[in-house]
C-alpha cells in the first residue's frame, strides 16, 4: 500500500481533530473540504464564517458545513484562552490586555486550542512565514520533556529505487534551526529517527551527514557531527545512528563499505541527519526538484503536540497531507514502528 493510502487507514482508525487557522483562503478551503470528504479527520476552521461561507458557496464547495468555524471575534471561550495564556506566560510579563489581543490572532487561538486539548493539531504557513506559525507554539504548545529544540523533517519519497526503506527517506533539519549545536544535532537525531517509527513507520538507520567520512577530512564542523552522533546514541540506545558520513557513503553500499568497513549504517541508511539547516534545505529541494522525490513535510518535530508548518508556496494536496501526518495516532516515545505503517515487501 502506497504511504499516504498506509497513513490514512492509520488515521482513520482514531479520529482526531485538526483545526486550520487560515481557513478563509483559497487552498486551505479546498483542503478542508477534501479532508472532510476523506474522513480521516475532524476540523475547526478559524476565519470569518461569512467569508468560509462565501469561500464555500464561490468553489462549489459542499462538505464546509460539516466543519466547527470559530470566529475570532467572537469566540465564546476567548476568556478561558485568555486565563490560560496569563497562566502560562503572566511570569513572562503577559498582560491582560496584552493576551486580549493576541486570542484574536488565528494563529495564538490556534495554539491555544492545542494547548487546552480541544483540538489534537494544528497545520498552518500557506498565508503567514515560519517564525510567525511557531512562535505562539514556543510559547504555549512548548517542546517534549527532555527536547530544547525544534526542527523541521520530510519524509521523501519516490518509487523503484535502491535508496532508503523501498523509495522512502527521512531527511532533517531542512525548516528550522539554522545552525545546531553538537547537543541539538543529537536532540535532531533522535527526534528525526522517532519520527521514521511513528510517521513513516519504517525502522531507522540514521547516517550523521558531513563533508568527511571517518576522519577523512579534520575541521571543526566534522568535530560537531563526531560528538553529535556520540550525544544521540547516548540518548536513544534504541536507535541505529552512525557517523560522521558523506552522502555517498551514507546511501550507496559499495561506497559505504570501502569508506566506512564495518559500519551497519554506511551504504544502508534511510534517515539523513544535515549538520546544519542551509545542508538540509538545499539537500532536500535538490532531491525533489532534480531527483524527483515528493517531499512530505516539513514535519515540526520537538513540539508536545503536533503542530506542522506549511510552505507559503504550498498546493492543496500538500495541506492535505501534513493534515495527514498532524491526524496520525502518537506513540509516548516512539520506540518501535507500528506494524500497521511498515512497509509490507
Amino acid at each position: 500500500m502506497e504511504f499516504v493510502e498506509r497513513i490514512k487507514a492509520k488515521a482513520a482508525e482514531e479520529i482526531k481533530t485538526i483545526v486550520l487557522p487560515e481557513a478563509a483562503e483559497e487552498r486551505n478551503i479546498k483542503a478542508a473540504n477534501q479532508i472532510i470528504k476523506e474522513g480521516f479527520a475532524k476540523l475547526v476552521l478559524i476565519g470569518n464564517p461569512d467569508q468560509i461561507h462565501h469561500l464555500a458557496s464561490e468553489y462549489y464547495l459542499d462538505e464546509i458545513g460539516k466543519a466547527t468555524i470559530v470566529d475570532p471575534e467572537n469566540n465564546p471561550k476567548k476568556e478561558e484562552y485568555v486565563e490560560l495564556m496569563l497562566k502560562l506566560r503572566a511570569s513572562k510579563g503577559l498582560t491582560r490586555e496584552q493576551a486580549e489581543k493576541l486570542i484574536v490572532d488565528p494563529l495564538y487561538l490556534a495554539a491555544l486550542m492545542v494547548k487546552n486539548g480541544d483540538v489534537d493539531g494544528e497545520v498552518a504557513g500557506a498565508n503567514n512565514a515560519t517564525g510567525d506559525v511557531l512562535r505562539p507554539a514556543f510559547q504555549y504548545v512548548k517542546t517534549l520533556p527532555g527536547i530544547s529544540v525544534v526542527s523541521g523533517a520530510f519524509i521523501m519519497l519516490i518509487p523503484d529505487t535502491m535508496f532508503g526503506e523501498h523509495g522512502m527517506m527521512v531527511f532533517a533539519d531542512c525548516a528550522v534551526h539554522p545552525n545546531p549545536t553538537a547537543e541539538e544535532l543529537a536532540q535532531i537525531a533522535v527526534m528525526t529517527g522517532r519520527t521514521a517509527r511513528v510517521i513513516a513507520g519504517i525502522e531507522p538507520r540514521i547516517a550523521m551527514l558531513s563533508f568527511s567520512t571517518k576522519g577523512s577530512a579534520k575541521n571543526e564542523m566534522v568535530d560537531k557531527v563526531v560528538s553529535a552522533t556520540l550525544l544521540a546514541q547516548q540518548m536513544d540506545p534504541t536507535l541505529m545512528i552512525d557517523g560522521e558520513l558523506q552522502a555517498d557513503a551514507a546511501i550507496v553500499p559499495g561506497i559505504g563499505a570501502k569508506k566506512a568497513p564495518g559500519s551497519k549504517i554506511a551504504g544502508k541508511a534511510n534517515v539523513l541527519v544535515f549538520p546544519s539547516l542551509e545542508a538540509g534545505n538545499i539537500g532536500y529541494k535538490i532531491a525533489q526538484r532534480l531527483g524527483g522525490y515528493r517531499a512530505i513535510g516539513p514535519l515540526i518535530q520537538g513540539l508536545a503536540a503536533p503542530l506542522h508548518d506549511l510552505s507559503r508556496g504550498c498546493s492543496v494536496e500538500e495541506i492535505i497531507e501534513l493534515a495527514l501526518v498532524a491526524a496520525v495516532p502518537r506513540q509516548t516515545d516512539g520506540r518501535k514502528p507500528d506494524p500497521r505503517l511498515v512497509h509490507a515487501g
